[in-house]
């Protein structure tokens, strides 16, 4: 006989639905269980990472609290004169607050080197016939360029500019039109500062025309610095004290600051008086103020969801670790404190915590504004002093979102424990599938025979009905 692939097919009976029966009667209640279990596995992970997600947060708030940095910078505010901006400044943690009138008198230059009248008929003109050497310096800088036999004004110009040792001089070629007068080299130097002007010199006397003029060293030079355009260091004042630097950055001219002169100041026309900025340096009171209101959103973020996770039918409900934690927070805000001035807690300085555990601005001692105006560097020592507030709150957030801590830890064992489910779903499943065929086994044997025993009694009952007396009576 065949063999039956479906069963019941050769005994007629429904196996199909017993096999199904008899398979779902031993894999839903286990598979219900395997459902129920990883559910509550994975809320308990997600429950797990919310709230550590929100002490990782606070942790980052914590640490820029325990850099004292944070809490020793400057602001300074400057009112430009009506005229525009004359100066910028950049102020260190370092400096003393106060204010200050600043002028700039005189900002720094470099020289600038002509060609005499008619030196050059035109930027073509050649400027020697048989090369040499043309040595440039300024200060403390210098460079050598070789002057090719042949070279004209222009390639000059473009061989000074390309120079890779060019200290910052810059050549440019004015064609004045005048015949009398013919092409200028005009060479700037970026070197500023008294005594700093440009120096050309040859080694040959071809190039005199090239060469800086100096009534004593070298009367046969032919360029000339003009007075205005000689080398010269920035001038400004202080408070009416005058300090000179020989480019426009003043480092320390006020101690700890530095000053840029951008603009010469307007000189009154009648008074000879130079108009002024105002500089006020402050402490930055409002990058403080940010972070504190950070480390207050943060860290009642974290009580929010202990609270919340905590509840009756949460995940985390009864958890000793999450109260742990609570009480641990409290414990660390309210460590006493050591060198911080009139501060003997963080509760001093304008913070305090409500009824229900949440961290909130109070004036009940005094305010943070008044903590600033008359102890500002106590409070960046409360926070993140060799035992502030910011240094115990590391160490206790540390132990739980460290890479070896306590939620860490935690989330590893849930997504193993979730692990090993699925592999008890696998190993189920097998042991379904193996039951499964055991039955299509058991019933295909089952089928065949009754099969069989129907085609027998088809058979028998042909056979009997041919018999005499046994046809039926119509």
């Amino acid at each position: 006989m065949p063999l039956i692939t479906s069963a019941g097919v050769g005994s007629g009976l429904d196996l199909e639905s017993i096999i199904k029966a008899s398979v779902d009667a031993e894999n839903r209640p286990k598979m219900q269980q395997f459902a129920i279990k990883d559910e509550a596995l994975k809320v308990e992970l997600s429950a797990v990472g919310e709230v550590k997600s929100a002490i990782s947060k606070l942790n980052d708030t914590v640490e820029k609290l325990a850099d004292i940095s944070n809490f020793n910078k400057r602001v300074a505010n400057i009112t430009q004169p009506t005229s525009g901006d004359i100066i910028s400044v950049t102020p260190t943690s370092d400096i003393s607050v106060g204010n200050f009138d600043i002028a700039v008198t005189q900002l720094a230059q470099g020289s600038r080197a002509v060609t005499a009248d008619n030196a050059f008929a035109s930027s073509d003109t050649v400027v020697s016939a048989s090369g040499g050497t043309l040595s440039f310096s300024a200060g403390t800088n210098s460079f050598d360029l070789t002057v090719t036999a042949g070279m004209t004004l222009n390639e000059l110009r473009d061989a000074i500019n390309a120079d890779d040792n060019n200290f910052g001089l810059t050549a440019n070629i004015v064609n004045t039109g005048d015949p009398t007068v013919g092409s200028k080299l005009v060479l700037t130097s970026s070197i500023t500062g008294d005594g700093n002007d440009l120096v050309i010199t040859s080694d040959t006397s071809e190039m005199d025309a090239l060469e800086t003029h100096d009534a004593t060293t070298n009367p046969a030079g032919g360029m000339t610095i003009a007075d205005d355009d000689k080398a010269q260091n920035a001038k400004i004042t202080v408070d009416g004290l005058e300090v000179t630097s020989s480019t426009n950055t003043f480092k320390d001219a006020v101690q700890d600051m530095t000053i840029t002169a951008k603009a010469k100041s307007v000189q009154d026309a009648t008074t000879s008086v130079y108009e002024t900025a105002k500089l006020s340096v402050e402490y930055d009171r409002e990058s403080v103020n940010t972070l504190i209101d950070e480390l207050i959103t943060n860290y009642n973020a974290v009580i929010g969801q202990i609270g919340f996770q905590t509840r009756i039918g949460r995940p985390l409900n009864g958890d000793s670790s999450m109260r742990s934690l609570d009480d641990q927070l409290i414990s660390a805000l309210s460590k006493p404190l050591t060198d911080a001035g009139p501060f003997g807690s963080i509760f001093d300085i304008g913070l305090g915590v409500d009824k229900e555990g949440y961290l909130e601005k109070s004036s009940l001692v005094r305010s943070l504004n008044d903590a600033m105006d008359s102890n500002f560097d106590d409070i960046g020592t409360a926070f993140a002093g060799p035992n502030g507030v910011a240094k115990e709150l590391e160490s206790l957030l540390g132990n739980y979102v460290d890479s070896g801590g306590l939620l860490k830890q935690r989330e590893d064992s849930l997504n193993g424990q979730i692990k090993d489910l699925e592999d008890d779903v696998i190993n189920h499943e097998y042991r379904m599938q193996s039951l499964e065929d055991r039955l299509r086994k058991q019933y295909a044997g089952l089928d065949v025979l009754i099969a069989q025993m129907q085609q027998t009694q088809n058979y028998l009952g042909a056979q009997l009905a041919n018999l005499p007396g046994f046809t039926s009576k119509k």
